[in-house]
Formats: structure tokens, sequence, C-alpha cells
């Protein structure tokens, strides 16, 4: 397959100029290069409730080539119809996208078991992208071999290099190959197994730590081994993916890299399973200013974006960012002691060792357009542009009416309040029941009742009555009532833009199906049986935001049948 060498600039901390080498599946020519592999489109997404639906799979999609990140993992094709729809989309528009005169396209990659029809549905899937890989993993430590895949050694080599050669057969070169649990694994068996599906065809080797349970200068250590013992390792790109369940998973990473990876494994936000993967935006800016002390590696991302990519990741997810995240929480920047703010204004740098521009916080985004009763369409969509949402003109113009009720209840509308509103109209799941009419009554007397009108996908209207402890509570059985779907609430909260009263209440909510079984939720202890589903809602009466949330929520639930 032909590829073309990119010449994309990439400056550096002490302001010099790199350029991105061109792609070739095994081979980085500079080897100060590092690429970048998000996964947010995929183990991200398996972050419990953070499910999101196609439209906005591939609305993020289309926000990371201008992250520029070198590979998408855009998910599992055969997980679901759904996702194989997702990954194929995302494989023809993404895959084969106009970014400019440097020559680069990002890899669309996706993920599949080691065995025959997993691996021909993810290709199917991928095919179509300029530059498609396939990313066949299986299990190498003791205890998954044992009781998860209840096979020998010898069995598991025998798979995975079969597997490697069969990817290949397809049409596929550029074939990464991941031993699952490799923080656990045998030493002497990773470099066997490596050794044999480098021999088979694979282009990448994955040595993930799976549960995260390794110290960074273990991690390194491991990286260095492989990478001195592995016949035909010199052939190959190793690769980092780092868990972050005792917190190290950014700084495992960075180790990996120091130690010779050069691709590195992230998702926006740190998002993913348990406690999350390391974060693109910490592993990327760590890179960007302590570059000298990894020996000068570099990546080609355009930093710009980062805050703007997060924060739509933040609201497709709907996992709300603590204040103090690195980076791109809301207190990263900020300073409130009275010494800090002094230093502040004397000279930035007192206290602030990144330039908030870097990731995209620029005055543009902050007091730039003004949005308020009397600002029209194009200001609109200008202030949607800039905050990252690239909109079809209906989209645009239904969004418009509904800022416009929003306005003239408010002097301003703020970005929390558009984020809300793009979350709401723009990308809830196709929806099975609609919120009608909703009429609460609540005080001190316990006596808290509600009346919901639910609207159906066939146009029906459906009426039901309930009593509950709040408002809140009394409207969920409301709608249970019409629904009659057995479900169990996980997780409530809300928040509001507190710049001022009267914004927009956002609600998230989590919920599962209930038949007296375990959620895969941490909310819920023991087995996983049931998926967890998410949604949220956003209008300034916080009981009407709570129910959209709940219906949003329930309509996920519904979908996936």
């Amino acid at each position: 397959m032909a590829t073309k060498t990119s010449i994309a600039c990439v400056q550096s901390q002490n302001g010099t100029h790199q350029r991105r080498p061109q792609y070739t599946p095994n081979n980085i020519p500079d080897p100060s290069y590092v690429r970048i592999l998000d996964t947010t489109l995929r183990d991200g997404e398996q972050a419990p409730g953070a499910a999101m639906t196609s439209q906005q799979k591939l609305e993020l999609a289309r926000q990371l080539p201008k992250l520029r990140v070198d590979i998408i993992e855009a998910g599992f094709p055969s997980a679901s119809k759904d996702d194989f729809l997702a990954v194929k989309l995302i494989a023809q528009e993404i895959g084969n996208g106009d970014y400019g005169d440097d020559g680069y396209v990002p890899v669309i990659a996706g993920v599949c078991r080691c065995n025959e029809k997993d691996i021909a549905t993810a290709w199917e899937a991928v095919k179509y992208a300029k530059r498609p890989r396939l990313s066949t993993f299986i299990s190498t430590s003791p205890i998954h071999m044992e009781y998860k895949l209840k096979k020998t050694k010898d069995e598991v080599l025998e798979i995975a290099s079969k597997m490697v050669k069969f990817a290949r057969s397809l049409g596929c070169n550029d074939i990464q190959f991941v031993a699952e649990d490799a923080a656990r694994s045998d030493r002497e068996f990773l470099y066997q197994i490596f050794g044999e599906v480098i021999k088979a065809g694979a282009t990448t080797v994955d040595i993930p730590d799976t549960v995260g349970i390794m110290m960074p200068w273990e991690y390194g250590r491991l990286i260095a081994d492989i990478k001195a013992n592995t016949p035909g390792i010199e052939n190959v790109i190793i690769a980092t993916h780092c868990h972050n369940d005792l917190g190290v998973a950014t700084a495992n990473t960075l180790e990996g890299a120091r130690a010779g990876a050069r691709q590195l494994e992230v998702t926006i936000n740190g998002i993913g399973e348990r406690a999350g993967n390391a974060a693109l935006e910490e592993v990327v800016m760590a890179l960007k200013y302590r570059g000298n002390v990894f020996g000068g590696l570099y990546t080609g991302i355009s930093t710009k974006h980062i805050l703007k990519t997060s924060k739509m990741v933040e609201e497709f997810s709907s996992l709300h960012l603590q204040p103090h995240k690195a980076l791109v929480g809301a207190n990263a920047f900020v300073h409130e002691s009275g010494i800090h703010q002094d230093g502040m204004i004397k000279h930035r740098s007192t206290y602030q060792i990144i330039s908030p521009e870097d990731i995209g916080l620029e005055k543009s985004t902050q007091v730039g357009i003004v949005l308020g009763k009397l600002s029209g369409r194009q200001a609109l969509r200008k202030r949607l542009q800039e905050l990252g949402y690239e909109l079809k003109d209906e989209e645009v113009e239904n969004l418009f009416w509904h800022f416009k009720a929003i306005a003239e209840k408010k002097k301003r509308v703020t970005d929390a309040d558009l984020r809300a509103l793009i979350s709401e109209d723009v990308y809830q799941a196709e929806p099975v029941w609609k919120l009608g009419d909703l009429q609460v009554t609540c005080g001190t007397l316990d006596l808290s009742t509600a009346t919901v009108k639910l609207v159906a996908n066939d146009g029906s209207t459906h009426v039901a009555c309930s009593v509950g402890t709040g408002p809140v509570d009394s409207a969920y059985k409301a709608v249970n009532l019409i629904v009659k779907e057995p479900v169990k609430l996980l997780e409530y909260s809300t928040i509001s833009d507190t710049e001022r009263i009267g914004s927009i209440a956002t609600t998230r909510v989590v919920i599962c199906k209930d038949n007296n079984s375990k959620c895969s939720s941490a909310a819920c202890n023991g087995e996983s049986v049931h998926p967890t589903f998410s949604g949220t809602g956003a209008k300034m009466d916080v009981v009407v935001s709570s129910v959209e949330a709940y219906i949003a929520a329930l309509n996920k639930m519904l979908g996936s049948k």
C-alpha cells in the first residue's frame, strides 16, 4: 500500500521545528518520534456508563485528526452491529480525509480477538481506510491462560502465530499484536510469543499493563527487557498500554517511552475501564514540556486542540472531570491564593509551567463572542465551531430556536449552556420515548407527586401519575409505570453553570436493567452481568432536566436490545 512522506512541522518546547516522519507500519525513520494511538472510542468507551451513540463516535472521530493523532483505534467491530457500522463509517470518512498537503492521514485500527471470525469482521470494517490496521489480542499471563482461556502456553503460541498469518492473508499489512495482561506474564514466554508473531507478520507489538499493577520502574524494565531479548524486535514498533488502577498510568507510559516504546496508547481525559487509561493530554504535554529529559522525544500532536477535544469527550461520555484534573480540569489554570495571584500578576511563569494557550485555552474561548437574545445564527455557528462542533445546517437551525428560548430567560448563554444544549438536542440516542409534559407537586409534607406524559416513537401519548420521596423520585416512578421496564438507578448527579442564578442545570444518570441481578458499575458490587447506560438532560428546571436525563438513558437501554 502506497504511503506519502509527511512533512508536518512539530514545534518543540525550545522553539525548534521537527517533521512528522513518513508512515511505515513497522518502522519510524526518526528514533525520537513517538506515535500516539488514541483509544477513546474503544477502551475509553468501556468506562462504566460512558457508552456513546454512533453519531457521537463519528463526531469525536472527526475531531481526532485536528489533534493529529497517529492512530485512531475506532472500536471493536465484532462487538455489535452498531460498533461494526461505526468503525466502518470512521474508516470510510475519517480514514480517507483531506487533511492538508503534508501527507497526514490517521491510521484507523479495529480491535479483534485472536480468532478468524473476529479478524475477518474487523478487516471488513477497516479495509476502506487509506491506512487500515488490525489489532488482535490474546492473553499471555498464567492466570488468564488457566482461568479465562483454559489453554496452555503452546496452544496460545500457536493461535497467536496462526491468527497473525491469517490477518496478513486478508491483505492487511499493518497488524498489531497485543499480549493481554503482559505485565503479569512470564518474560521468557513474552520473548517467545513476540518473536513468533513478528515472524508471522506483526508490525507492532503491544505490552499492556491490563490491570494497572506495575510501578514505573518495573514497567520500564519490562519494555527494556523485551527490546533486548525478543528476536526480530528491531523490525517492529513497541507499544505501551497502561491502566490507572494505582494512579501511575501516565508515569508508566512515559517510562515505557524512555525505555524504547515508540507508540503510546492513551485516551482523552484518561477515561477507560475501571480507573481508566493513561491520559493523552498528560502524556503529550509531558513530552512537549519535558522532552529533554526523555532524550528529545516528541509527538505530532497539535496541542491547541486538546481542551476542545477534552470538553467534547466529557460531554459525550457523561463523565464529568474533577476540577483538579491535570491540564483540562476547571482549576488547572485558576489561582485563588493571594500569594499566587500576586505572583501571576507580576509574571505568569511564577506559578504556571504551561501556557494555557498551548492546549487551546485562549481568550477567544473565554470572552470572545458573547451570546444573548439578540445573537443570530452565524454568531451561534461561529461559537460552536470555536468549541469544536461542526454541525449540519439543519442541526444549527434546530439548535438555534432552543438557544433563543434560553436566551430570552437569561442575559447571557454560556459555553456550558451550549454544550448542554448540544448534548441534549444533537447527540442523544434515537428516541424510543420523548418527554411530553411534566407536572410535580412537592413540599414539606412528604407527599411529592408527579404526572408525566410521554410520547412514543409512533406518536402515541401515555400518561401516568406516581407518589415518591421527592419530585425527581416521583417523576421517575411515573416514567417507569409507562415504560414498563425494570430499571435500577445507579448514579444521579446534577451540575449547573455557577456563574449566575438562572443557568441551565445539566443532570447525568446511570441506570441498568433490574431483574435482581448485579450491574456492571462501580455502584454495584459483585459479578458484572448487565451493562450500564448513561443519559444527560439540560434544562433550566432541574426536575425537567432530571427526567430528560432518565429518559435518555432509558432510550439507550431500550435501543441496545
